[in-house]
């Protein structure tokens, strides 16, 4: 039944990925921020509010959920962000033509284990053109054996596990949801894995 209006809720990720970029305002303002899979975007306004240059993007075959990235900001008085059709797997002309970046958000994108490998074939490529940046990402722990591990592997990225508690949000409260279900967050950060000899 969530299935296909799954960008039109604000998911207990994105509340500790909004989180995380809270408790690390001071290094976003000039920051370039591309958030994918953005749905009603909340990471992506924080970091917004806390002056970075974001970047919204949602699948091109979700008119609905690019309207709602459109609507959070107009609501956010943030009219000027711009949002982008980009499918995870898919190398399009808006995909091609993106300025650099510097963070790459995703909450809550690795839900179906049929679209992990088009989410990592799309931060490699974008991690390949800005070797700098990372992917923050959230993720709800579904099934004791959900791992990305061989496809980070697979792809020359690492992780580095981010404990909850290091930015205040192992808090009950905070991402807490009505919804039924086990609902465990975690959350990494994601680069490029160093390749042999440098």
């Amino acid at each position: 039944v969530l299935d296909s209006q799954y960008g039109m809720y604000v998911w207990p990720c994105a509340v500790v990925l909004a989180q995380y970029l809270w408790a690390h305002r001071r290094s976003l303002p000039g920051k370039r921020v591309l958030e994918i899979g953005a749905g009603v975007s909340l990471p992506g306004v924080v970091a917004a509010k806390c002056g970075a240059q974001v970047i919204l993007s949602d699948s091109e075959e979700l008119p609905q959920c690019l309207q709602r990235c459109r609507s959070s900001c107009l609501m956010n008085r943030l009219p000027h962000v711009p949002v982008l059709g980009l499918t995870w797997g898919r190398l399009s002309p808006e995909l091609l033509s993106l300025a650099p970046i510097d963070i790459i958000l995703g909450s809550d994108v690795f839900f179906d284990p049929k679209d992990f490998e088009d989410i990592l074939t799309t931060i490699y490529f974008l991690l390949e053109k800005n070797p700098q940046a990372q992917f923050w990402t959230t993720y709800q722990v579904r099934s004791a054996d959900w791992s990305i591990e061989a496809l980070l592997y697979k792809w020359n990225l690492k992780s580095i596990h981010i404990p909850l508690h290091s930015f205040g949000a192992d808090k009950e409260h905070l991402a807490s949801s009505s919804l039924p279900g086990r609902h465990t967050i975690e959350m990494m950060i994601i680069s490029l894995a160093q390749s042999e000899g440098t």
